[in-house]
């Protein structure tokens, strides 16, 4: 069996409008797709922008005074904002600006430019897919770390147990003036007299020991 084509039915003016209105929409594409690209990428940095500054202005200056496993995990979380906050804006740079190319491996001086222009509009649409998440993510990374710079506990500094006739009071030693010395405890803080103190010494805790039974 032989199959011969033959051709189809004459074009309608209606064809004809349908196929100009398909091209101008494919003409069209890329621009769309690079200015959705540039919006989000100026939307996502002002956001990015403003948590820095609000973690810089209201977290700790130091991750150093976290407790030790606290300060790792800041570290660590920031170290994946930094590496999602990367691939979301090359990923956005290249929706938006398209890749670093010459004229000549673009194909400038080919007449038609419409089915190179859907196919750079689909990888920019692409590139946005996966830019956007990625730098969500790295904004979500951002406020676990400042939350965490937050309510982390702090680095326990020395402890000093200081016994007077009146009870022994135990905490962080702030300041000494005129012997008196300052403790920082879970009560707040409480004024020593040393003077009239019969043991002074430095503790690893403040805890209570365990009671004998």
């Amino acid at each position: 069996m032989t199959w011969r084509a033959v051709p189809g039915p004459a074009g309608v003016p209606a064809d004809r409008l349908a196929a100009r209105h398909h091209r101008a929409l494919l003409r069209r594409e890329l621009p769309r797709v690079r200015e959705s690209a540039l919006a989000w990428r100026n939307g996502l940095a002002a956001l990015l922008a403003g948590l820095v500054g609000f973690g810089l202005l209201r977290g700790r200056s130091d991750i150093g005074s976290l407790a030790a496993p606290y300060a790792v995990a800041v570290g660590l979380v920031l170290l994946l904002a930094l590496l999602c906050g990367a691939a979301g804006s090359l990923s956005l740079l290249r929706a938006a600006h398209g890749r670093p190319a010459a004229a000549g491996d673009t194909g400038a001086f080919r007449v038609d430019h419409v089915a190179e222009d859907h196919t750079e509009a689909l990888r920019a649409a692409q590139a946005l897919a996966r830019g956007v998440p990625f730098t969500l993510c790295c904004a979500a990374l951002l406020i676990a770390a400042v939350g965490i710079t937050w309510y982390g506990p702090s680095k326990e500094g020395p402890r000093v147990s200081v016994t007077t006739p009146a009870g022994t009071v135990c905490g962080e030693p702030l300041r000494t003036h005129r012997g008196r010395m300052t403790l920082r405890t879970d009560a707040g803080q409480v004024v020593a007299d040393l003077t009239r103190a019969t043991t002074v010494h430095a503790v690893l805790s403040c805890a209570p020991p365990p009671a004998n039974g």
